[in-house]
């Protein structure tokens, strides 16, 4: 398994941007369903990866986007990309600890 957590992270900081990026589209977009989607599948793997706050902030998302309550999104996107930022510093501090 340790060989496989530096992938683990780089698999999780290239998802998350991408995940990122289709939040931010489903936002502009006003796509609810889009946004829910995406919420939570970025949910589930911030939760698996350790990172119980931008877990908590997708799952609002999620909810909002359930709820059709789009007004919520920008905020709540936002936020979710703060806390993503320093998350991403803290998974590159630890994936330095791996360089071979």
């Amino acid at each position: 398994m340790e060989d496989e957590y530096p992938v683990l992270l780089d698999t999780f900081l290239v998802d998350s941007e991408e995940r990122l990026r289709l939040l931010h589209q489903a936002c502009d977009q006003g796509d609810a369903q889009g946004l829910r989607l995406a919420a939570h599948s970025f949910k589930g793997s911030c939760s698996n990866m350790g990172a119980p706050l931008l877990s908590s902030l997708c799952k609002q998302l999620e909810e909002a986007g359930r709820r059709e309550q789009l007004d919520e999104a920008p905020s709540l996107v936002e936020q979710i990309e703060r806390e993503f930022a320093i998350v991403r510093i803290l998974m590159r501090s630890e994936r330095q600890r791996y360089r071979l």
